[in-house]
């Protein structure tokens, strides 16, 4: 038996080292998450008081426990808080490096981006409006667009929101007013969708409203065009299913606590393109819960896994 020559066996070698490098880094994992940290400033805004530093410290410490990639906030501040709460995470190792901020009508409170691998795209909706019982009112918050470049090969599309909150409007009736932005949100995602149905694409925050509200069907969308719901639930070692299966496993899955109501509800979340939804690793997707999380924030965060593949 004659064996292949010795620089053979080398290249072979390598050629095999490299092709197990390759799909390594085709299937390295990246974890996306959303928190609304409220009222996240550093002065006092009308009725919204400055963030007290011990809570400023629990949500630098939920933000550590998750560990993401890509961190969607909301109700963050001025852009200033938004730079103290970075620059004081990498001072405790965590840098993310890149950032977007949305400016938009509401003036205290906004929705912010970061992250640790670049933005390809940026594409900010801060003056979208609608007519609702004869009144032009615009989306308070406005939407965070951006493309992330994950690896080489890999990039997908962020679409961050905050939408109307279920406190009464002098203005106009607050379920309308979320529904109405709920609308303009899904406008942008068949866009996306019609360019490209295997579109990379995570639509996700503060919805302010529960899975089978009008808003949140809207933004679902129809069968055949659905996002797909992560639904986190936390890790408490829950795994059996109910009785019931068509409402899905009872795990807990709430993620804000309204005071005025005295009630916990999941409002908050994480929405997939069918293309997205592929990558989607299930095991990495919870909601965070760590003792005193409400001296954070009236939310808890979410966050959902993914691999860097294209599938």
């Amino acid at each position: 038996m004659r064996w292949p020559a010795r620089s053979s066996i080398v290249i072979l070698l390598l050629s095999l080292c490299s092709l197990a490098a390759e799909i390594h880094a085709a299937e390295t994992p990246f974890a996306v998450a959303t928190y609304n940290v409220e009222n996240y400033l550093d002065q006092a805004v009308g009725t919204r008081p400055a963030k007290a530093p011990e809570s400023k410290a629990k949500v630098r410490e939920s933000i550590h426990e998750l560990r993401a990639d890509v961190l969607a906030l909301q109700e963050m501040g001025g852009t200033n808080a938004l730079l103290e709460l970075r620059s004081t995470l990498k001072s405790e190792g965590l840098d993310y490096p890149f950032w977007e901020y949305v400016n938009a009508w509401d003036t205290n409170i906004h929705v912010a981006v970061l992250s640790r691998f670049p933005m390809a795209a940026r594409r900010p909706h801060t003056n979208e409006s609608f007519l609702l019982r004869g009144r032009r009112f615009h989306v308070g918050r406005g939407f965070a667009e951006v493309e992330i470049q994950v690896a080489p090969q890999y990039r997908f599309t962020l679409l961050s929101a905050h939408l109307k909150s279920r406190r009464q409007s002098p203005y106009g009736d607050e379920a309308e007013i979320r529904a109405e932005e709920a609308t303009i949100l899904r406008g942008i995602v068949e866009a996306r969708l019609s360019a490209n149905p295997d579109i990379n694409l995570i639509v996700l925050g503060d919805f302010n409203d529960v899975k089978d509200s009008k808003p949140i069907k809207i933004l679902v969308g129809p069968r055949g065009r659905a996002l797909i719901d992560t639904r986190p639930a936390e890790r408490n070692g829950d795994s059996a299913l109910a009785s019931v299966t068509y409402f899905g496993p009872r795990k807990i899955t709430w993620t804000h606590y309204f005071g005025k109501e005295d009630t916990y509800s999941r409002i908050d979340y994480i929405l997939l393109s069918p293309g997205m939804a592929r990558e989607w690793r299930t095991n990495g997707t919870y909601v965070l819960a760590i003792s005193n999380w409400g001296v954070a924030s009236d939310h808890r965060p979410i966050v959902a896994g993914f691999v860097a593949e294209d599938r």
